[in-house]
């Protein structure tokens, strides 16, 4: 019967006329067709909304953005924007889809795969109800969730994974037991969540096995931290050729390292090693920005970090240790809002939670408001719209897992990631879900109402208003 369908199928191309056969062909490669119209656009880079647009999708890209009307066929679907504003869906740099917390302990000792799958599963979907269309997983995350998401089984946004962070043995990439021995195993390194790599040789190793895993760039923890066991946050836990022989397992694959960096030295010594994107980089300064223009590199910044409220996070709170870290690194990091101003540079957005879905709902809102409270409106969304996808597409013609559009952009041949929101978000950012409050905020809701559509990759998965 197969051989059949195929022989008539040839016979069919053979013997009808040319105009005829790609006429046929034409009309087997037709996409469906979605115009919104009466829009005012942000296209991810303007200081200004462009008004009475219409942008036309077919099948997963932007095909025409054009003012006024656009022609198309009888079978489009056609959402008037009633004069909302459309733009990019947001792009999250910084995120740990895999890791529920509450402690890294917890974690550790008393999770199994199912729960840090269960745990992925929801998360991914949050963070596309909350708006965002990509986001960056910078550690925990193996090509496994991505699959699920672009297959369709669960719900979520484009997902660039790190695979497991690479560190050091009492560095911020060791999750093991206190008890733990030299060159055991831990749940986190049986998953390839996180990876104890001491050495050039076990960089180059765990590197690999990163992009086998399905890494689209990598992840070295550079720094110390303030909520973890072992590391003080001043620390170097990186020497030169380690983080040089991550660059070049990186560059092999035609991608780039992303660096966990607090400290000015460590930022420094991280850029002039080949990485590309800075995390953190709490210490910022002129001099860092200077280097990273020449160096065509980005950073991202958790600005929850110099929320007034850092201090009651339980696990810094209730945490002798962490407490001393936290009160020690916000006296050395208070010049970063006002250098970033002085010397701005190109910043993507990045939330960096780790806990709950409600909590991280709540810390998401608030990294919107400080975003845009502490930069303004403009700079905010460019962080999560077309920053974002500048440093999405460093992961490389190889390694890049959606290659055919851009990102964060609305323009022609771009990826069809859309959302409709109310009002105007270069004029009022609360439109995209903002809160001025963290841990004392009320239980959000599963999708900002102002929020009206959110298109991923040409399909809908939230709209409130008409199609006609």
């Amino acid at each position: 019967m197969f051989k059949r369908c195929i022989l008539a199928s040839l016979v069919l191309a053979i013997t009808l006329p040319a105009g005829l056969t790609a006429a046929v062909a034409a009309e087997d490669d037709a996409k469906p067709q979605i115009l919104f119209t009466d829009v005012n656009v942000f296209d991810g880079k303007s200081d200004a909304v462009a008004e009475g647009m219409s942008v036309l999708i077919e099948g997963n890209l932007i095909t025409k953005v054009a003012k006024g009307n656009i022609e198309v066929g009888d079978d489009a679907t056609v959402i008037d924007g009633g004069g909302r504003t459309l733009m990019p869906g947001l792009i999250d740099n910084h995120v740990h889809l895999m890791l529920p917390g509450p402690t890294l302990p917890a974690m550790e000792a008393n999770s199994t795969w199912e729960d840090l799958a269960i745990h992925g599963a929801a998360q991914s979907e949050m963070y596309l109800m909350q708006g965002f269309t990509t986001v960056r997983d910078a550690g925990g995350a193996n090509a496994g969730l991505q699959r699920a998401i672009d297959t369709g089984k669960i719900v979520g946004p484009r997902l660039y994974p790190s695979a497991a962070f690479l560190g050091g043995r009492g560095g911020h990439a060791d999750f093991a037991n206190f008890t733990a021995p030299l060159g055991a195993s831990s749940n986190f390194s049986r998953l390839n969540m996180a990876r104890e790599v001491d050495g050039t040789d076990a960089v180059l190793k765990a590197a690999r096995n990163n992009f086998r895993m399905g890494a689209s760039q990598l992840k070295v923890m550079q720094s110390g931290g303030v909520v973890s066991a072992f590391d003080p946050w001043q620390m170097e836990g990186r020497t030169v050729p380690e983080i040089e022989a991550a660059v070049e397992i990186a560059n092999q694959y035609g991608s780039y390292v992303m660096a966990h960096s607090y400290k000015k030295e460590s930022i420094l010594r991280a850029l002039n090693s080949g990485v590309k994107s800075i995390e953190h980089g709490f210490m910022y300064d002129c001099e860092i920005g200077e280097l990273m223009k020449e160096k065509g590199a980005y950073i991202t910044t958790n600005l929850t970090a110099f929320a007034p409220g850092l201090f009651d996070i339980p696990a810094v709170r209730d945490v002798p240790a962490s407490l001393r870290k936290a009160k020690s690194a916000t006296a050395a990091f208070s010049g970063y809002v006002d250098n970033m101003k002085k010397c701005p540079v190109k910043r993507g957005h990045h939330t960096d939670c780790v806990g709950t879905i409600s909590a991280c709902q709540k810390q998401i809102a608030y990294e919107k408001y400080l975003n845009g409270d502490f930069f303004g409106n403009h700079a905010a969304l460019v962080s999560m719209t077309s920053v974002g996808g500048e440093i999405a597409a460093m992961s490389g013609e190889f390694m890049n897992p959606y290659p055919e559009g851009a990102l964060g952009l609305i323009q022609e041949g771009a990826y069809a990631d859309i959302l409709v929101v109310d009002g105007n978000p270069l004029e009022d950012l609360s439109v995209l879900g903002t809160s001025d409050k963290w841990f004392d905020a009320p239980e959000p809701p599963e999708s900002p109402e102002t929020i009206r559509i959110i298109m991923k990759n040409g399909k809908i998965y939230k709209n409130t208003l008409e199609v006609m």
